[in-house]
């Protein structure tokens, strides 16, 4: 039984694109289905959609009402649960505050990446603090092709990055979601 409360962030800003200039992505929705759907597996707090457009909120908040009020929501009552946990924020400081204000404490952040940084940590080792620490953490994680360095940086924790055998390294976000998510609150199945 793990004590932290822990919560999930898409950020789409500040992001690189493959020429690693600083840019601001777009939602998808198989993101928000499949990464809703992850949070409520696994008992994640709240999956926070971190978009600074107000046009974004709109496209995300009509998703959503479709699955919540809408004929989704009796069609697929699943759905409506997965979909409960998705809050919308402008930003990473609004996502912060809203942690704070619901548990008293400043959350870790814990950033994803397929780089590794000076402060990357295994995944066991985050496992271990997810399971024993009382704090609130935050698990960001990126679109386009990752997260800007200087946000990285100031993160508490970097996670490993996912390693598979076939030296290709580009997963879909909502695929590293679910891969991350399982070996941090999933069971402990290997030991």
């Amino acid at each position: 039984m793990r004590k932290a409360k822990v919560y999930i962030a898409l950020l789409h800003y500040p992001m690189y694109n493959k020429r690693m200039d600083t840019i601001t992505t777009s939602v998808t929705n198989l993101d928000l289905h499949d990464i809703s759907r992850v949070a409520r597996t696994y008992d994640v707090e709240r999956f926070f959609v971190v978009h600074p457009s107000p046009g974004q909120h709109r496209l995300v908040e009509e998703i959503v009402s479709y699955w919540q009020q809408g004929f989704g929501g009796s069609y697929n009552p699943d759905r409506k649960e997965a979909f409960s946990r998705l809050q919308i924020a402008d930003n990473l400081g609004e996502v912060l505050a809203v942690i704070e204000d619901e548990t008293g404490l400043q959350p870790d952040t814990v950033a994803t990446d397929a780089r590794v940084y000076p402060n990357t940590v295994s995944y066991k080792r985050m496992k271990d603090e997810i399971h024993n620490s009382a704090r609130p953490f935050l698990i960001l994680f990126g679109t386009g092709w990752g997260m800007e360095k200087g946000l990285m940086d100031s993160c508490t924790y970097v996670l490993e990055p996912i390693e598979g055998d076939a030296g290709y390294n580009h997963l879909s976000v909502r695929s590293a979601v679910s891969i991350i998510i399982d070996r941090l609150l999933g069971g402990r199945w290997f030991e």
